[in-house]
């Protein structure tokens, strides 16, 4: 079976006056078949142009979307990083301050006279005036006694020593007592005071006020 052929009536879009004058002309172009070289070259060329161009408006538009993706993403990843930053700080200066006590405490053991020893160098000023100087701490033996009387001496006290054996004490710490004043260690007092200076550093870092609680009970010094 042969499908019907579609007529048109055909238009005479060409009108003439009586004379044979146009006076409208026909509208009716007819498709170019073939090209010169020169207008091939040139439609070539136009085309290339074109296409140039919307590759380029498509790349500023990734572009422009990229650089949105971009800012989202770190706007919306910066306080994660913050507070990644700031944990970091707080569990290397608790690591260090954890070290530290460490290396303190066998150095202790080792000299738990040192830090009286340093005291009475120290303070060789201020007694030096007193008629006695009371000196409390554990482990006060009889050679601890002579050297510490030693030091005293050579600190220009030449007042009266007392001596008071406090078992209580923890290793390294003393009490001193004289006519104008008192002086006194304790390790754990020491490392306490330490850790709240070091955890209002790291609040004040944070650009915030309240204290960063690390699990340890402040004694209010």
């Amino acid at each position: 079976m042969t499908e019907p052929a579609v007529h048109r009536p055909y238009g005479f879009d060409t009108e003439f006056d009586e004379s044979g004058v146009v006076v409208t002309p026909s509208g009716f172009r007819p498709t170019k078949r073939s090209y010169a070289p020169s207008e091939v070259e040139a439609l070539l060329a136009q085309a290339r142009l074109d296409a140039r161009e919307s590759a380029l408006a498509e790349v500023e538009s990734l572009q422009a979307l990229a650089m949105t993706t971009i800012g989202e993403a770190v706007a919306a990843g910066a306080p994660a990083l913050t507070q990644l930053i700031q944990l970091h700080r707080e569990q290397a200066s608790h690591l260090a301050l954890a070290a530290a006590r460490v290396v303190a405490a066998a150095a202790l053991d080792r000299f738990p006279d040192g830090p009286l020893q340093a005291a009475l160098e120290a303070l060789g000023q201020e007694i030096d005036a007193t008629p006695r100087l009371v000196i409390r701490s554990g482990g006060l033996d009889e050679a601890v006694q002579t050297r510490m009387t030693q030091l005293c001496a050579d600190a220009g006290f030449s007042g009266l020593v007392a001596f008071r054996d406090d078992p209580a004490l923890p290793v390294a710490a003393f009490q001193l007592e004289w006519a104008d004043g008192r002086a006194a260690f304790d390790p754990e007092a020491a490392h306490a005071r330490m850790v709240e200076a070091l955890t209002l550093a790291l609040a004040s870092e944070a650009g915030h006020a309240e204290t960063l609680s690390d699990g340890r009970p402040s004694d209010g010094q």
